[in-house]
């Protein structure tokens, strides 16, 4: 049965880039204030606040907890919790947000995810010390020597191209064109990929997202008191997180991320939904070969379609299901703790059909958010919104 006890009334970002100009307090104040201007109705009085940041491990600043964010907000004294799973931070915190405004704890709640990723180099190590595990076991393995083998066998099997891969570059850098928030908002062409840098074969450099600073934020309340707040609410129809082994050679399959495939369908499950109902999905596009393993892990594509299915336009923003229409990761950016906090935005705008040049057709009322990351892409998260209670 359909969930639908809690309510998105407000949601905000700020462009994403590299934002040496903005503190990490600014960042959030920002992504705050758009989220609470975007309330019709005024904003809400903030009964607890769920905090979205990588910023423990990756700064060695472990210290950072619940209150500075909201001290810098102007939220001191109530509730907060800050939320660290990888990758999935931010959708995470979404889905704890959402359990405590259903619990009836607490009634308004802001979920906020902010990141610093640029104020230190690739060469200080950043990704790789929060990723850091086995001495041995991942030794040299960053993110693109991680996902490199997924594509070659993924080729292997299915005959996947890397004029394929490069599709899912083009249509996300057209989308991002289209988003004033995106990092990157330049067109890309097959070509332009295919003779970019090779970073980890058969990856380029633009199959590649890049490190990027921002935050956003939303504002959740129960479905009960939802339209004291707006007119246009997004209801959480469901929500699943699905967790897999952490090293490559403990893995199942290099065609698939089976954390993605369970997390999806407890998801389903909880919303009473499948794939097909999905008007439009955001999802975790690190890399290219990433998007052709969350579209057919979600269940959007059979097993070994995605290649053909992103090539052929049926992901685009005019597509059978278009996904990644604010320009994912690869043109948005990807700065972790507010990645899936921003993917979330997009879908509430898509939802209320406020997303502009690239609103896609919503015709079930159903979107999808979806992130997967952490040592091995061992942590996957889905959010399903809708705007229909």
């Amino acid at each position: 049965m359909s969930w639908n006890k809690v309510a998105v009334v407000g949601a905000g970002l700020i462009k994403m880039g590299e934002l040496f100009d903005q503190s990490y307090e600014q960042m959030a104040a920002g992504a705050f204030a758009a989220a609470m201007a975007s309330v019709d109705r005024g904003a809400p009085e903030i009964d607890a606040c769920i905090v979205a940041t990588q910023r423990g491990s990756l700064w060695g600043q472990e210290g950072i907890g619940g209150n500075t964010v909201p001290s810098a907000l102007g939220l001191s004294g109530i509730p907060c919790t800050r939320v660290e799973n990888a990758c999935p931070s931010g959708s995470d915190a979404f889905r704890i947000g959402a359990m405590v405004v259903a619990s009836g704890v607490h009634d308004v709640v802001l979920v906020i995810g902010v990141e610093k990723m640029r104020d230190k180099s690739t060469q200080e190590g950043l990704l790789a010390r929060a990723a850091a595990g086995h001495p041995l076991y991942n030794r040299g393995e960053t993110a693109p020597v991680l996902f490199a083998p997924f594509a070659t066998r993924h080729m292997h099997e299915f005959g996947t191209t890397p004029e394929m891969l490069a599709s899912v570059a083009v249509k996300n850098h057209h989308n991002g064109c289209l988003d004033p928030y995106a990092h990157f908002q330049s067109e890309v062409t097959v070509e332009q990929v295919l003779s970019s840098p090779l970073v980890c074969s058969p990856l380029r450099l633009l199959d590649c997202c890049p490190q990027t600073d921002g935050a956003a934020a939303v504002v959740l309340t129960t479905a009960e008191r939802a339209t004291e707040f707006t007119d246009k609410p997004v209801y959480v129809a469901g929500f699943g997180v699905a967790t897999d082994h952490p090293y490559l050679h403990e893995k199942s399959t290099y065609v698939g991320l089976p954390a993605t495939t369970l997390a999806s369908t407890r998801a389903y499950d909880m919303a009473g939904i499948g794939p097909a109902d999905v008007d439009v999905a955001e999802v975790h596009d690190c890399f290219t070969i990433t998007e052709i393993l969350d579209i057919e892990d979600l269940g959007f594509v059979e097993k070994g379609k995605g290649g053909p299915a992103s090539l052929e336009g049926e992901t685009a923003l005019d597509g059978r299901i278009p996904v990644n229409p604010s320009g994912g990761l690869l043109a948005k950016g990807h700065p972790i703790g507010a990645t899936g906090i921003a993917q979330i935005t997009e879908c509430f705008w898509q939802l209320r059909e406020e997303a502009g040049d690239r609103q896609v057709t919503i015709r079930n009322g159903f979107a999808l958010q979806h992130n997967v990351g952490g040592r091995g892409s061992g942590v996957s998260v889905v959010n399903l919104l809708t705007r229909d209670r």
